[in-house]
C-alpha cells in the first residue's frame, strides 16, 4: 500500500556549525539512516541552526563558558522557533553548557553522552580513555556525567598529548585536513591509555572519527560519539 502524502515525522533540530565538517556529517549520516529505514526517496525533516565557528572558538581558548552558554541558548531558542521537535547539538566540547543553552527551551534535548554510556555498558566495559578537545579531556563534567549516569569510569590522556590532541583538532580536523602523522600520534595515544588499564576509548569529539576508525585498532574497542548519536535522533524522530 502506498502511503498517504505526506508522511508525518519528527523534525529534528542541529544546532550545529562547531564545526561546519561534523555539522555537514550530522545532515548526511541522518538523512542515509532515515532513507535505510524508510527507503524510497524518504529522507529526515531537519532544521538546521549553524553558529558561526569563530565564535565558539574564542569562547573555547578563552574558557568563556557563561557567554558560550548564552550565545548557544539564543541559537537553540531559534531551532525551536523554526518547528523542531527534538534537540540536537553537534558538538560534544558545547555540551558542558547544555544545562545553560536548554533551559529555555521545551522540545527534549538528546544527550550526545546518552547513546554512548549505553552503547558502553552494552559492550560491557567499565573503564574507558577520553579523546576530544582540551577542555573535554580536562574538565570534570565528562567523567562526572559517565559516571554518575552510566556506571562509566572515564580517563584521559597526559596533559601535554591533551594539548597535541586539541590542536590536531583545531588546526586540521575542523577544516577537514586528514593527516598520516596525526593519525599515527592519535593511535599511540589510545595504546598508551590501552596500557594503563582502559578498555576503550571514547572518541570525544565530533570530528575524531574523520582520522580514526575501529578497523585501525580492531581489538581497542571505539565508540564514535558523532554515529552513536546520529543513531539515537533518528530512533527518536521516527518513533510516532
Amino acid at each position: 500500500m502506498t502511503a498517504s502524502r505526506p508522511i508525518s515525522l519528527r523534525t529534528i533540530g542541529i544546532l550545529g556549525g562547531m564545526s561546519d565538517q561534523a555539522a555537514a556529517e550530522y545532515y548526511r549520516l541522518i538523512n542515509q539512516a532515515v532513507n535505510q529505514r524508510l527507503g524510497g526517496w524518504d529522507i529526515a525533516e531537519t532544521v538546521i541552526v549553524g553558529v558561526n565557528f569563530g565564535n565558539i572558538e574564542h569562547f573555547i581558548r578563552n574558557q568563556m563558558w557563561i557567554e558560550a552558554g548564552v550565545y548557544l541558548s539564543e541559537k537553540a531558542q531559534a531551532v525551536e522557533r523554526a518547528g523542531a521537535d527534538l534537540l540536537i547539538c553537534a558538538s560534544n566540547t558545547m555540551h558542558c553548557v547544555a544545562d545553560k543553552f536548554t533551559e529555555l527551551i521545551k522540545i527534549p534535548f538528546l544527550h550526545i553522552a546518552d547513546p554512548t554510556g549505553e552503547a558502553i555498558r552494552r559492550a560491557g566495559l567499565k573503564k574507558v580513555a577520553f579523546l576530544g578537545t582540551k577542555p573535554t579531556m580536562s574538565m570534570k563534567y565528562w567523567p562526572d556525567y559517565y559516571q554518575e549516569k552510566h556506571g562509566v569510569q572515564v580517563v584521559a590522556p597526559s596533559a601535554p598529548i591533551q594539548q597535541r590532541l586539541h590542536q590536531i583538532i583545531f588546526d586540521e580536523l575542523v577544516r577537514g585536513v586528514v593527516r598520516a602523522e596525526s593519525k599515527t600520534f592519535y593511535l599511540e595515544a589510545c595504546e598508551r591509555l590501552r596500557r594503563d588499564g582502559a578498555e576503550g576509548v571514547i572518541l570525544g569529539c565530533t570530528e575524531i572519527f574523520l582520522l580514526l576508525r575501529q578497523p585501525d585498532m580492531p581489538d581497542f574497542p571505539m565508540f564514535n560519539t558523532t554515529a552513536l548519536h546520529v543513531e539515537a535522533t533518528v530512533e527518536a524522530a521516527l518513533t510516532p
